[in-house]
């Protein structure tokens, strides 16, 4: 391990990325065959495979742990060079957060730093906020969005806040379907917007208003935010959606909500490598974690 080139990790690093040794190459300036050359040394001193050769092309176990190791010298390498006043080299900046943060107020905290450095080459990686941490655990990002409240190894963690889910249906939708309201006799034939199959929060919500374990519901799945909202205030089910996303349209009466006594309380936290640079953490991901949390102070629940 003392020996591994470094060029050979941003060679993995890209393949991760970039999915094939084609694209893995033009994102370096270099031809396939360096790519191919570096990528066989490094497993020749590993002496195992890094990477499944199909298409898309994916890491294996031991490249997991590898490009991990490659995330945090690429972010080590700017935050010195930054200190230098050198030329930063290029980094792509892979953080995941769940979608609903992201269509509320995850881009508004990133706001500030993108303007300030157009070079920032942000990549923004969705997934369920019970699930963020597994793409940060395996080096596929440096820093997530999570519910998770105890840091991964060799991360760090600070609370961000907490985001209430209630749930809402249209007036008509309410109108037609629930005139007694919502009970054990009527939700087993009433749909729930679902966002994917990871998403538990319509089931938690319906155990907690139901008094029921793990109820079976008729699902819709609408799998993106803004279009999840939108099919609610079509009508086309019952959605739980955050406070966050939803308070407009209760204030203008255009959703209804079911339950106002009921919320699902969603505490977030944020997560990142803990690199231990010439200052400790990484000034890069440290002003990336204080600009999120800086504006979820303001938006977020305590």
């Amino acid at each position: 391990m003392k020996d591994l080139d470094t060029a050979a990790l941003d060679c993995l690093a890209a393949l991760a990325d970039e999915g094939s040794f084609e694209r893995a190459a033009q994102r370096l300036a270099v031809t396939q065959s360096a790519v191919s050359q570096r990528l066989r040394v490094l497993e020749a001193q590993l002496g195992r495979p890094l990477v499944v050769r199909a298409r898309p092309l994916r890491l294996t176990p031991a490249g997991r742990v590898l490009l991990r190791l490659a995330r945090q010298w690429q972010a080590l390498r700017v935050d010195a060079s930054a200190e230098l006043g050198l030329p930063l080299p290029q980094l792509k900046v892979p953080i995941a957060v769940n979608a609903d943060s992201l269509a509320t107020w995850v881009l508004p905290a990133l706001d500030p730093l993108v303007r300030q450095d157009p070079s920032l080459a942000l990549e923004l990686v969705v997934d369920d906020q019970d699930f963020t941490h597994e793409w940060l655990r395996d080096g596929s990002v440096l820093g997530c969005v999570s519910a998770l409240s105890e840091p991964l190894r060799g991360c760090s963690v600070r609370p961000l806040g907490v985001m209430p889910y209630s749930a809402v249906a249209s007036p008509e939708f309410v109108q037609r379907h629930l005139p007694q309201g919502l009970h054990e006799g009527n939700f087993a034939h009433l749909p729930f917007l679902v966002f994917n199959r990871k998403d538990a929060m319509q089931t938690r919500w319906a155990e907690l208003a139901l008094g029921l374990r793990a109820p079976r519901l008729l699902e819709r799945h609408v799998p993106a935010s803004e279009p999840y909202m939108r099919a609610a205030l079509m009508g086309w089910g019952i959605g739980v959606l955050p406070l966050l996303q939803s308070r407009a349209a209760l204030d203008s009466g255009k959703l209804l909500e079911l339950r106002p006594e009921l919320r699902v309380p969603v505490a977030l936290y944020w997560h990142q490598w803990a690199l231990e640079g010439s200052q400790g953490t990484p000034p890069l991901l440290d002003r990336i974690g204080q600009a999120l949390e800086a504006h979820a102070r303001q938006v977020l629940e305590r």
